[in-house]
Protein backbone atom coordinates (compact mmCIF):
# COMPACT_ATOMS: atom_id res chain seq x y z
CA UNK A 1 0.00 0.00 0.00
CA UNK A 2 1.30 3.47 -1.30
CA UNK A 3 0.17 6.00 1.49
CA UNK A 4 -0.04 10.33 0.65
CA UNK A 5 -0.85 13.05 2.73
CA UNK A 6 -2.24 15.81 0.05
CA UNK A 7 -2.17 19.45 0.70
CA UNK A 8 -2.72 22.58 -0.63
CA UNK A 9 -3.75 26.14 0.06
CA UNK A 10 -1.64 27.24 2.63
CA UNK A 11 -1.59 30.93 2.05
CA UNK A 12 1.08 31.86 4.13
CA UNK A 13 1.42 35.25 4.00
CA UNK A 14 -1.83 36.11 3.86
CA UNK A 15 -3.19 39.36 5.23
CA UNK A 16 -6.33 39.54 7.01
CA UNK A 17 -6.85 43.83 6.82
CA UNK A 18 -10.29 43.76 8.05
CA UNK A 19 -9.85 41.98 11.17
CA UNK A 20 -8.37 44.13 14.24
CA UNK A 21 -4.52 44.22 14.43
CA UNK A 22 -4.10 41.31 16.76
CA UNK A 23 -6.43 39.07 15.33
CA UNK A 24 -4.35 39.70 11.68
CA UNK A 25 -1.70 38.38 13.99
CA UNK A 26 -3.49 35.74 15.60
CA UNK A 27 -4.73 34.13 11.82
CA UNK A 28 -1.41 34.61 10.09
CA UNK A 29 0.61 33.02 12.59
CA UNK A 30 -2.02 30.08 12.55
CA UNK A 31 -0.96 29.20 8.88
CA UNK A 32 2.66 28.97 9.66
CA UNK A 33 1.49 26.72 12.71
CA UNK A 34 -0.90 24.24 10.62
CA UNK A 35 2.35 23.49 8.64
CA UNK A 36 3.46 21.78 11.91
CA UNK A 37 0.09 20.08 12.28
CA UNK A 38 0.31 18.93 8.86
CA UNK A 39 3.89 17.38 9.51
CA UNK A 40 3.09 15.74 12.14
CA UNK A 41 -0.22 14.05 10.83
CA UNK A 42 2.00 12.58 7.87
CA UNK A 43 4.95 11.13 10.49
CA UNK A 44 1.65 9.55 12.76
CA UNK A 45 -0.04 7.79 9.53
CA UNK A 46 3.32 7.23 8.34
CA UNK A 47 2.93 8.05 4.57
CA UNK A 48 5.11 8.11 1.83
CA UNK A 49 5.07 11.58 0.34
CA UNK A 50 3.65 15.01 1.36
CA UNK A 51 1.94 16.74 -2.14
CA UNK A 52 1.52 19.74 -1.12
CA UNK A 53 -0.30 21.27 -4.55
CA UNK A 54 -0.05 25.38 -5.15
CA UNK A 55 -1.00 28.62 -3.27
CA UNK A 56 1.52 27.04 -0.72
CA UNK A 57 2.51 31.50 0.00
CA UNK A 58 -0.20 33.97 -0.91
CA UNK A 59 2.27 35.60 -3.18
CA UNK A 60 5.25 34.84 -5.43
CA UNK A 61 7.53 36.87 -3.80
CA UNK A 62 6.42 36.82 0.09
CA UNK A 63 7.91 38.79 3.15
CA UNK A 64 11.01 37.12 4.34
CA UNK A 65 9.47 36.54 7.65
CA UNK A 66 7.09 33.89 5.92
CA UNK A 67 10.18 32.00 3.49
CA UNK A 68 12.29 32.08 6.39
CA UNK A 69 9.41 30.84 8.53
CA UNK A 70 8.45 27.85 6.20
CA UNK A 71 12.11 26.99 5.26
CA UNK A 72 12.57 27.07 9.54
CA UNK A 73 9.75 24.50 10.19
CA UNK A 74 11.07 21.70 7.32
CA UNK A 75 14.97 22.46 8.41
CA UNK A 76 14.16 22.00 12.73
CA UNK A 77 11.51 19.64 12.23
CA UNK A 78 12.52 16.03 14.23
CA UNK A 79 13.27 12.65 12.76
CA UNK A 80 13.20 11.36 9.33
CA UNK A 81 10.89 12.66 7.07
CA UNK A 82 9.03 11.20 3.84
CA UNK A 83 9.83 13.24 0.04
CA UNK A 84 7.41 16.43 0.20
CA UNK A 85 6.88 18.49 -2.99
CA UNK A 86 6.01 21.80 -3.01
CA UNK A 87 3.64 22.65 -6.48
CA UNK A 88 3.57 26.92 -7.76
CA UNK A 89 -0.27 27.88 -7.58
CA UNK A 90 -1.47 30.64 -9.74
CA UNK A 91 -1.16 33.00 -6.45
CA UNK A 92 2.31 32.20 -6.38
CA UNK A 93 3.56 30.95 -9.85
CA UNK A 94 6.64 29.98 -10.64
CA UNK A 95 8.64 32.99 -12.38
CA UNK A 96 11.78 34.00 -12.58
CA UNK A 97 12.03 36.41 -9.62
CA UNK A 98 9.46 34.42 -7.75
CA UNK A 99 10.00 32.50 -4.30
CA UNK A 100 10.79 29.15 -6.28
CA UNK A 101 13.13 30.04 -8.66
CA UNK A 102 16.40 28.36 -7.64
CA UNK A 103 18.36 31.30 -7.65
CA UNK A 104 15.94 32.07 -4.55
CA UNK A 105 17.51 32.10 -0.89
CA UNK A 106 14.64 30.35 0.28
CA UNK A 107 15.84 27.23 -2.12
CA UNK A 108 18.73 26.94 -0.36
CA UNK A 109 17.50 26.55 3.27
CA UNK A 110 15.63 23.76 2.18
CA UNK A 111 16.44 20.45 4.12
CA UNK A 112 16.93 17.56 1.07
CA UNK A 113 13.41 15.84 1.20
CA UNK A 114 11.91 19.05 0.35
CA UNK A 115 11.30 19.28 -3.45
CA UNK A 116 10.10 22.09 -5.38
CA UNK A 117 8.43 21.54 -8.85
CA UNK A 118 10.62 23.90 -10.61
CA UNK A 119 10.11 22.82 -13.86
CA UNK A 120 7.50 21.28 -16.45
CA UNK A 121 6.69 17.25 -16.62
CA UNK A 122 8.85 16.85 -13.22
CA UNK A 123 8.62 13.31 -12.47
CA UNK A 124 9.31 11.95 -9.45
CA UNK A 125 10.09 7.84 -8.66
CA UNK A 126 7.90 7.57 -5.48
CA UNK A 127 8.85 3.38 -5.56
CA UNK A 128 9.67 1.09 -8.22
CA UNK A 129 5.66 0.84 -8.62
CA UNK A 130 4.82 4.79 -7.97
CA UNK A 131 5.36 7.42 -10.38
CA UNK A 132 4.95 10.80 -9.66
CA UNK A 133 3.74 13.68 -12.62
CA UNK A 134 3.70 17.28 -11.38
CA UNK A 135 2.78 20.85 -13.67
CA UNK A 136 4.05 23.93 -11.69
CA UNK A 137 1.40 27.44 -12.72
CA UNK A 138 3.71 29.56 -14.12
CA UNK A 139 1.49 32.97 -14.39
CA UNK A 140 -1.42 34.14 -11.83
CA UNK A 141 -4.02 33.34 -15.05
CA UNK A 142 -4.24 30.57 -17.51
CA UNK A 143 -6.49 28.78 -20.01
CA UNK A 144 -4.51 25.64 -20.15
CA UNK A 145 -5.35 22.41 -18.63
CA UNK A 146 -2.45 21.53 -16.61
CA UNK A 147 -3.72 17.87 -15.83
CA UNK A 148 -3.93 17.45 -19.38
CA UNK A 149 -0.17 18.10 -19.96
CA UNK A 150 0.44 15.39 -17.49
CA UNK A 151 2.09 12.11 -19.41
CA UNK A 152 -0.49 9.21 -20.64
CA UNK A 153 -0.21 6.00 -19.10
CA UNK A 154 1.59 3.60 -21.61
CA UNK A 155 -0.06 0.09 -22.33
CA UNK A 156 2.74 -1.22 -20.52
CA UNK A 157 2.84 0.19 -17.55
CA UNK A 158 1.45 -1.45 -14.33
CA UNK A 159 2.70 1.37 -12.11
CA UNK A 160 0.61 3.79 -9.44
CA UNK A 161 0.58 6.97 -11.54
CA UNK A 162 -0.35 10.42 -9.39
CA UNK A 163 -0.75 13.32 -11.17
CA UNK A 164 -0.43 16.92 -9.02
CA UNK A 165 -1.41 20.20 -10.60
CA UNK A 166 -3.34 23.24 -9.09
CA UNK A 167 -6.72 24.63 -11.20
CA UNK A 168 -10.44 24.62 -10.80
CA UNK A 169 -12.72 22.39 -11.94
CA UNK A 170 -15.60 24.20 -11.83
CA UNK A 171 -17.45 24.10 -15.08
CA UNK A 172 -20.48 26.18 -15.96
CA UNK A 173 -20.99 27.32 -19.70
CA UNK A 174 -19.68 30.79 -20.34
CA UNK A 175 -17.78 31.22 -17.16
CA UNK A 176 -14.41 31.62 -17.56
CA UNK A 177 -12.11 29.11 -15.80
CA UNK A 178 -8.46 29.71 -14.18
CA UNK A 179 -6.13 26.57 -14.78
CA UNK A 180 -8.98 24.59 -15.94
CA UNK A 181 -9.41 20.76 -15.48
CA UNK A 182 -11.52 18.15 -17.07
CA UNK A 183 -12.99 16.18 -14.78
CA UNK A 184 -11.87 13.21 -16.55
CA UNK A 185 -8.57 14.62 -16.82
CA UNK A 186 -7.40 11.02 -14.51
CA UNK A 187 -8.70 8.75 -16.54
CA UNK A 188 -7.96 10.65 -19.21
CA UNK A 189 -4.00 10.36 -18.67
CA UNK A 190 -3.91 7.06 -16.76
CA UNK A 191 -3.85 8.09 -13.20
CA UNK A 192 -4.58 6.24 -10.42
CA UNK A 193 -5.30 9.48 -7.97
CA UNK A 194 -5.24 13.27 -9.00
CA UNK A 195 -4.22 15.51 -6.27
CA UNK A 196 -5.72 19.12 -7.11
CA UNK A 197 -5.36 23.00 -5.10
CA UNK A 198 -7.44 25.53 -5.59
CA UNK A 199 -10.61 25.65 -3.95
CA UNK A 200 -10.49 25.82 -0.36
CA UNK A 201 -13.37 23.30 0.73
CA UNK A 202 -12.59 19.53 0.74
CA UNK A 203 -14.18 18.00 -2.08
CA UNK A 204 -13.93 14.40 -4.47
CA UNK A 205 -14.71 16.26 -7.31
CA UNK A 206 -15.22 11.98 -8.74
CA UNK A 207 -16.51 10.47 -6.45
CA UNK A 208 -18.65 7.94 -8.44
CA UNK A 209 -15.06 7.28 -10.75
CA UNK A 210 -12.22 5.24 -10.54
CA UNK A 211 -9.81 7.95 -10.10
CA UNK A 212 -10.59 10.46 -7.35
CA UNK A 213 -9.53 14.28 -8.23
CA UNK A 214 -9.54 15.86 -4.70
CA UNK A 215 -9.31 19.13 -3.16
CA UNK A 216 -8.56 18.86 0.12
CA UNK A 217 -8.97 22.31 1.13
CA UNK A 218 -7.25 25.01 2.88
CA UNK A 219 -5.60 23.70 6.06
CA UNK A 220 -6.55 26.72 7.92
CA UNK A 221 -9.67 28.52 6.59
CA UNK A 222 -9.37 31.97 4.57
CA UNK A 223 -12.79 33.40 5.28
CA UNK A 224 -16.09 33.36 6.34
CA UNK A 225 -17.09 31.32 3.34
CA UNK A 226 -14.82 28.55 3.45
CA UNK A 227 -17.12 25.66 4.93
CA UNK A 228 -15.22 22.27 4.02
CA UNK A 229 -11.70 24.08 5.12
CA UNK A 230 -9.68 23.04 7.65
CA UNK A 231 -8.45 19.18 6.18
CA UNK A 232 -5.93 17.66 4.51
CA UNK A 233 -6.29 14.48 2.29
CA UNK A 234 -4.78 11.03 3.72
CA UNK A 235 -4.73 8.88 0.95
CA UNK A 236 -4.29 5.22 0.56
CA UNK A 237 -3.14 3.42 -2.69
CA UNK A 238 -3.18 -0.06 -2.80
CA UNK A 239 -3.05 -1.26 -6.56
CA UNK A 240 -4.00 -0.28 -10.28
CA UNK A 241 -7.64 -0.62 -10.67
CA UNK A 242 -8.75 -0.64 -7.42
CA UNK A 243 -10.11 3.22 -6.39
CA UNK A 244 -7.68 4.41 -3.30
CA UNK A 245 -9.06 5.27 -0.19
CA UNK A 246 -9.32 9.01 0.68
CA UNK A 247 -10.03 10.25 4.09
CA UNK A 248 -9.96 14.19 5.60
CA UNK A 249 -8.08 14.54 8.34
CA UNK A 250 -8.93 17.80 10.10
CA UNK A 251 -5.60 20.43 11.46
CA UNK A 252 -6.96 23.62 11.43
CA UNK A 253 -6.72 25.26 15.32
CA UNK A 254 -9.38 28.14 14.04
CA UNK A 255 -13.37 27.50 12.87
CA UNK A 256 -14.96 30.33 11.83
CA UNK A 257 -18.64 31.12 12.38
CA UNK A 258 -21.06 34.03 11.52
CA UNK A 259 -23.44 35.03 14.08
CA UNK A 260 -26.90 37.04 14.10
CA UNK A 261 -28.35 37.92 17.20
CA UNK A 262 -32.06 39.24 17.23
CA UNK A 263 -32.50 39.45 20.58
CA UNK A 264 -30.34 39.60 23.98
CA UNK A 265 -30.83 36.03 24.64
CA UNK A 266 -29.09 35.09 21.45
CA UNK A 267 -26.06 37.53 22.52
CA UNK A 268 -26.13 35.93 25.92
CA UNK A 269 -25.76 32.47 24.52
CA UNK A 270 -22.57 33.12 21.95
CA UNK A 271 -21.00 33.24 25.41
CA UNK A 272 -21.60 29.80 26.25
CA UNK A 273 -20.12 28.34 22.49
CA UNK A 274 -17.42 25.73 23.82
CA UNK A 275 -13.94 26.48 22.95
CA UNK A 276 -14.96 30.10 22.01
CA UNK A 277 -11.47 30.94 21.97
CA UNK A 278 -10.43 28.78 19.11
CA UNK A 279 -12.98 31.43 17.16
CA UNK A 280 -13.35 33.43 14.52
CA UNK A 281 -16.53 35.15 15.16
CA UNK A 282 -18.46 38.00 13.01
CA UNK A 283 -21.20 39.24 14.91
CA UNK A 284 -23.81 40.95 13.48
CA UNK A 285 -26.20 42.75 15.92
CA UNK A 286 -29.55 43.06 14.79
CA UNK A 287 -31.82 43.62 17.27
CA UNK A 288 -33.71 46.48 19.79
CA UNK A 289 -32.60 47.27 22.75
CA UNK A 290 -33.58 49.19 26.24
CA UNK A 291 -31.04 51.42 27.85
CA UNK A 292 -30.59 48.83 30.82
CA UNK A 293 -30.00 45.85 27.51
CA UNK A 294 -27.69 48.59 25.96
CA UNK A 295 -24.99 48.43 28.64
CA UNK A 296 -25.31 44.60 29.11
CA UNK A 297 -24.69 44.86 25.04
CA UNK A 298 -21.45 46.91 25.65
CA UNK A 299 -20.28 44.26 28.66
CA UNK A 300 -20.96 41.26 26.92
CA UNK A 301 -18.82 42.87 23.53
CA UNK A 302 -16.18 43.60 25.98
CA UNK A 303 -15.70 40.75 26.92
CA UNK A 304 -15.91 38.98 23.90
CA UNK A 305 -13.08 41.34 22.15
CA UNK A 306 -11.02 41.67 25.70
CA UNK A 307 -9.69 44.78 26.70
CA UNK A 308 -5.78 45.85 27.39
CA UNK A 309 -5.58 43.96 30.42
CA UNK A 310 -7.61 40.86 29.73
CA UNK A 311 -8.02 38.32 27.02
CA UNK A 312 -11.46 38.27 24.90
CA UNK A 313 -13.67 34.93 24.91
CA UNK A 314 -13.80 34.94 21.35
CA UNK A 315 -10.24 34.17 19.73
CA UNK A 316 -11.08 37.24 17.04
CA UNK A 317 -14.23 39.16 16.95
CA UNK A 318 -15.24 41.37 13.58
CA UNK A 319 -18.90 43.16 14.98
CA UNK A 320 -21.49 44.66 12.72
CA UNK A 321 -23.44 46.91 15.18
CA UNK A 322 -25.32 48.69 12.31
CA UNK A 323 -28.30 46.65 12.94
CA UNK A 324 -28.26 47.84 16.81
CA UNK A 325 -31.10 50.31 17.35
CA UNK A 326 -31.78 51.73 20.66
CA UNK A 327 -36.05 51.81 22.56
CA UNK A 328 -36.80 55.65 22.06
CA UNK A 329 -37.26 57.13 25.34
CA UNK A 330 -35.98 56.04 29.16
CA UNK A 331 -38.70 53.07 29.12
CA UNK A 332 -38.65 53.63 33.10
CA UNK A 333 -34.73 52.56 33.12
CA UNK A 334 -33.64 54.88 35.75
CA UNK A 335 -34.17 54.51 39.45
CA UNK A 336 -36.98 56.25 40.90
CA UNK A 337 -35.22 57.57 43.82
CA UNK A 338 -33.23 59.25 41.76
CA UNK A 339 -31.95 63.41 42.76
CA UNK A 340 -35.25 65.90 41.73
CA UNK A 341 -32.80 67.72 38.98
CA UNK A 342 -31.64 64.48 37.32
CA UNK A 343 -35.22 63.30 37.46
CA UNK A 344 -36.47 66.55 36.21
CA UNK A 345 -33.63 66.43 33.38
CA UNK A 346 -35.09 62.68 32.35
CA UNK A 347 -38.69 63.89 32.12
CA UNK A 348 -38.31 67.18 29.90
CA UNK A 349 -35.68 64.09 27.46
CA UNK A 350 -38.82 61.93 27.84
CA UNK A 351 -40.67 64.74 26.34
CA UNK A 352 -38.87 65.50 23.72
CA UNK A 353 -39.03 62.02 22.57
CA UNK A 354 -42.97 62.05 22.75
CA UNK A 355 -43.57 65.66 20.80
CA UNK A 356 -40.75 65.02 18.15
CA UNK A 357 -41.95 65.12 15.00
CA UNK A 358 -38.82 64.27 13.04
CA UNK A 359 -37.08 61.32 13.85
CA UNK A 360 -33.37 62.79 13.89
CA UNK A 361 -35.32 64.45 17.19
CA UNK A 362 -36.34 61.61 18.81
CA UNK A 363 -33.26 59.67 18.39
CA UNK A 364 -31.26 62.59 19.63
CA UNK A 365 -33.18 62.80 22.49
CA UNK A 366 -33.02 58.99 23.30
CA UNK A 367 -29.20 59.51 22.83
CA UNK A 368 -28.98 61.82 25.40
CA UNK A 369 -30.83 59.36 27.83
CA UNK A 370 -28.41 56.75 26.96
CA UNK A 371 -25.59 58.95 28.02
CA UNK A 372 -27.08 59.81 31.35
CA UNK A 373 -27.84 56.76 32.02
CA UNK A 374 -24.24 55.62 31.73
CA UNK A 375 -22.77 58.30 33.93
CA UNK A 376 -25.35 57.19 36.04
CA UNK A 377 -24.36 53.31 36.03
CA UNK A 378 -20.07 54.50 35.92
CA UNK A 379 -21.04 56.81 38.99
CA UNK A 380 -22.50 53.59 40.76
CA UNK A 381 -19.71 51.27 39.96
CA UNK A 382 -17.32 53.43 41.37
CA UNK A 383 -19.01 54.51 44.70
CA UNK A 384 -19.57 50.13 44.82
CA UNK A 385 -15.90 50.07 44.70
CA UNK A 386 -15.27 52.60 48.33
CA UNK A 387 -14.18 55.38 45.83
Amino acid sequence: MLKLLHTADWHLGRRFSFFPEEGQKKLSRARMDVVTKILEVARRNAVNAILCVGDIFDDPDPTPDFWQGLAKIFRTHPGTHPPLFLVPGNHDPLTPDSVWAPGHPFRAQLPEWVHVVDRENFTYELSPTAILYAQPCQSKAGEKDLAMTLPAREPDDERLRIGCVHGCTFDVPGYQTNFPISRDAGIQRGLDYLAIGDAHSFRDVTESVLVPTVYPGAPEPTGFDDRGAGHVALVAMFRRGLRPRVDAEKVAFWRWIEVRCRDMNELRNLLTTPDLDRHVVRLRLDMTVSLAEESEVERILSDLRGTDATHGRAGVLVEDRSGLRLQTGSGNAFPKDLPPVLMDTVTRLDGLVADATEEWERARATRALAHLYKLLQSRDSIGGHGR
